[in-house]
């Protein structure tokens, strides 16, 4: 079963992620009091989601324990393939999404984490980028389903 695992935002740009148990989703906005929220919201920034499966086995190959909200995404899902649902709808409990491009790391996660080896690692491990589309609440251990 393909399940929410951990959820995270930050009202601000380049500072440390907060764990919570719910967020807010309003539809072609983005996460209500994440850093990017805005009224007239780009699909790409709405929603961002990554694999807990890749976060694991990155740590595993290096050795490392970075904790799953380093990684910057607002939804970490188990038992889901992320790189397969681009130009798909999902539901993830309550809330629909449409799939609309990976999410490929940047310069800042690898200075964030002090990893070079992100880049290279992530580049088809690091997530997807989802437009809102309904609002409602995501909740950890919510499930996430394939609609289309």
């Amino acid at each position: 079963m393909s399940k929410v695992f951990k959820l995270g935002i930050t009202k601000d740009s380049n500072k440390e992620i907060k764990e919570v148990s719910s967020i807010e989703v309003l539809a072609n906005k983005g996460v209500v009091g994440d850093r990017h929220f805005d009224e007239y919201n780009d699909p790409y920034n709405q929603l961002t989601l990554i694999e807990a499966e890749n976060i694991d086995y990155y740590n595993t190959k290096y050795g490392l324990d970075i904790p799953y909200k380093d990684f910057r995404r607002n939804v970490v899902t188990r038992g889901i393939q992320l790189n397969d649902l681009i130009g798909k709808k999902i539901k993830i409990g309550e809330v629909e999404v449409e799939g609309v491009d990976l999410c490929r790391p940047c310069r800042h996660l690898t200075e964030v984490l002090n990893q070079e080896s992100i880049l290279k690692e992530f580049l088809r491990r690091g997530g997807l980028r989802c437009q809102i589309l309904t609002s409602s609440k995501i909740n950890i251990n919510d499930q996430i389903k394939i609609i289309e």
